[in-house]
């Protein structure tokens, strides 16, 4: 059976983390609705103030608004129950200010990828929020544990490892996930645990780790508890609920993909994504640089005299229901999501599937 996990001192009742999904994919309404089940919301820092009237003049501050905002109306949806995240790019170019907004705002827990946060635990001095890196391989939290332990005398609260399979940015060599040659998901787990472990005696912690990327089923869940994860992060498959913060255009468009539909995509980050390839992605790639009409000057890694395009553009047109001239960002098994559900019935549907596959191995 599928056991509440202990970190430090809270507890998240179900061992699932809903995936922080910008732009404005997950905000308030999917994780407080997330958390209402007993699991993890996770509130995306990825312009959360896009719909507010001077978020072209001062992103910045809509967004760092938008933070707290979220957080408070996740809080009311949940009725107490649940734990609540924000997810924060490390490329973010307002990373310290978003962290500082997401202590403000007395979130559960701040994870942190798209780069490693080497300094997280610098900018957060509420030692109540748990600290989490999203790494890809054993090499990443290698770095990340001797630098927090040696310059902040801490180490993570909990770690996601995201494996090849994600939507989004991810960690890997686009050579290699166009090759299917990226290390499995299992191997990365294992080099992960293996290098949390003298870190975890040293400092007489449990360090639970969740793992992310492909998973789609109780079954998959189970696989993952069995090899000795705490739980997983899922985010794809909670675009397709009711309560999803995107616009029911947005939703369609992952109801509707073909496996043959979901590709590698160009980032402005310079990180390769996995998205679908429809209209604007086509454009991208046989023209080129897609001219921009504003910067939000938002991302560390972009150059606006050089980019294939505005991913904060693309991203707020596909969210709003423009999916024609934007971004949709979706995990490798997008294609298996055919239609509407909530979120209650479909982690009750992974729940139940984890349990039922756990009891027949008890």
């Amino acid at each position: 059976m599928l056991k509440e996990v202990r970190i430090k001192d809270k507890v998240l009742s179900v061992p699932i983390i809903q995936g922080g999904m910008g732009v404005g994919v997950s905000l308030s309404s999917l994780a407080g609705s997330v958390m209402k089940e007993g699991a993890m919301g996770v509130i995306s820092a990825a312009h959360p103030g896009y719909r507010k009237p001077d978020f072209n003049k001062n992103s910045l501050k809509c967004n760092i608004e938008a933070i707290i905002e979220e957080a408070k109306k996740a809080r009311e949806i949940s009725g107490g129950n649940g734990l609540l995240g924000v997810n924060i790019m490390v490329a973010s170019k307002g990373y310290a200010e978003y962290v500082k907004a997401a202590v403000k705002a007395k979130v559960d827990a701040i994870i942190s990828g798209a780069g490693l946060p080497l300094d997280l635990p610098k900018l957060v001095e509420d030692k109540s929020i748990l600290l989490a890196p999203i790494v890809s391989s054993g090499r990443a939290i290698r770095l990340i544990l001797k630098r927090w332990s040696k310059r902040h005398s801490v180490i993570p609260d909990f770690v996601v490892i995201e494996g090849s399979e994600a939507g989004g940015h991810l960690g890997f060599k686009k050579e290699d996930l166009e090759n299917g040659t990226c290390e499995s998901l299992d191997k990365i787990f294992e080099d992960v645990k293996n290098e949390l472990a003298p870190f975890e005696e040293e400092y007489n912690k449990n360090v639970p780790v969740f793992v992310a990327g492909g998973i789609y089923t109780g079954s998959d869940i189970a696989h993952f508890i069995k090899k000795g994860a705490d739980g997983v992060q899922m985010g794809t498959r909670f675009i397709a609920t009711k309560e999803c913060d995107a616009s029911q255009e947005f939703k369609d468009m992952v109801i509707n993909a073909k496996k043959e539909d979901i590709s590698i995509v160009k980032s402005p980050t310079g990180f390769p994504g996995r998205g679908i390839m429809n209209s604007f992605m086509q454009k991208v790639e046989n023209r080129g640089n897609i001219c921009m009409s504003s910067c939000y000057n938002c991302l560390s890694l972009c150059d606006p005299s050089d980019t294939p395009y505005c991913i904060s553009q693309a991203l707020i047109q596909s969210v709003k229901g423009n999916v024609d001239n934007g971004l949709i960002f979706v995990g490798s098994n997008a294609s298996r999501v055919d239609k509407m559900t909530t979120v209650h019935e479909l982690i009750k549907e992974l729940v139940d599937g984890a349990n039922e596959e756990l009891k027949e191995n008890e």
